[in-house]
């Protein structure tokens, strides 16, 4: 299946107000933009939780019971769909998106692998947030990774910058995991790796040449987004959008859902001659659980 691409959508982010930006929150909203996405070519769905209590939407939680019911009307509303749980936390607390996963047993989660300085500066010269360390120290990453070990779950290698990319290769030799690496470039966060077609491909040249993995790009930002995209999928990786990532789709207009965003995406891969795998193929080309194995 070497000219199939595997589409993921990542439904919401993690601090997005419902009440700013059309984001999905509730299980229904989310199983109805998860069913628009899945129609358009996604296989996959990365889910972040909300607060479901109104005037709290725009603030993530890691009870079981909300995740839950978000997963299982996700599922419901798309056969076969394959679920992609975010594990991201600040500190070392990990019981949240530990306890997810155990009742989750999703067939892959984010598992950020290294620290980054997540920062962005206004073009008033001020910083747009207070600077923060989204710390993932090697004890940390180990931690979900034996958890994923325990349900079953792949790791999304989730690297922000190009050390990040190098340290997936040294917890692979040191044995915190085996088999195949799954990475996900994140390119276009202003502190981390810059969301350069150039750069993705000399990654994928030099750090990626000869090795046991597969990969995608998350690429955050506007409309330029959009040719780092059509590398990815010239380059021979996986594909990723939604409205996490980013509101606009290639001409530069606003998207009003997930959907077009997903659409956008499947149409550069038919252009580049790959045609899009659906969830079935991707479970095989992701080396993924079956259907029958998850759906319980």
């Amino acid at each position: 299946m070497a000219d199939k691409v595997v589409i993921t959508c990542a439904l919401t982010g993690v601090l997005t107000d419902p009440k700013k930006f059309a984001v999905p929150v509730t299980p229904e909203e989310m199983a109805k933009s998860a069913r628009g996405a899945y129609e358009a070519g996604a296989s996959i769905m990365h889910i972040h939780f909300r607060q479901q209590e109104p005037g709290k939407q725009h603030l993530p939680t890691w009870d079981p019971n909300i995740a839950s019911e978000i997963v299982e009307a996700v599922r419901q509303a798309c056969p076969d769909v394959i679920i992609n749980q975010s594990t991201g936390v600040i500190g070392p607390d990990l019981s949240g998106p530990l306890a997810c996963l155990r009742r989750l047993r999703p067939e892959i989660a984010a598992c950020n692998a290294g620290t980054l300085n997540y920062l962005k500066a206004s073009d008033e010269g001020k910083w747009a947030w207070p600077p923060l360390v989204f710390d993932n120290p090697v004890e940390k990453v180990k931690q979900f990774i034996d958890v994923m070990k325990e349900t079953g779950t792949v790791p999304e290698f989730e690297c922000f910058d190009t050390g990040i990319v190098r340290s997936v290769k040294l917890y692979k030799k040191v044995g915190m995991f085996d088999g195949h690496a799954r990475i996900n470039f994140v390119m276009g966060v202003a502190s981390g790796m810059s969301s350069s077609p150039q750069l993705l491909e000399l990654l994928v040249n030099e750090e990626l040449q000869g090795g046991d993995c597969s990969w995608q790009v998350t690429a955050i930002g506007r409309e330029e987004i959009w040719p780092l995209h059509a590398k990815a999928c010239r380059l021979g990786g996986n594909l990723r959008s939604g409205l996490e990532d980013t509101f606009y789709l290639p001409g530069g207009n606003r998207a009003r859902s997930n959907a077009e965003l997903i659409e956008a995406l499947a149409d550069i891969a038919r252009k580049s001659g790959r045609e899009i795998a659906g969830p079935a193929e991707a479970r095989q080309i992701l080396g993924l659980k079956t259907k029958e194995e998850c759906y319980v």
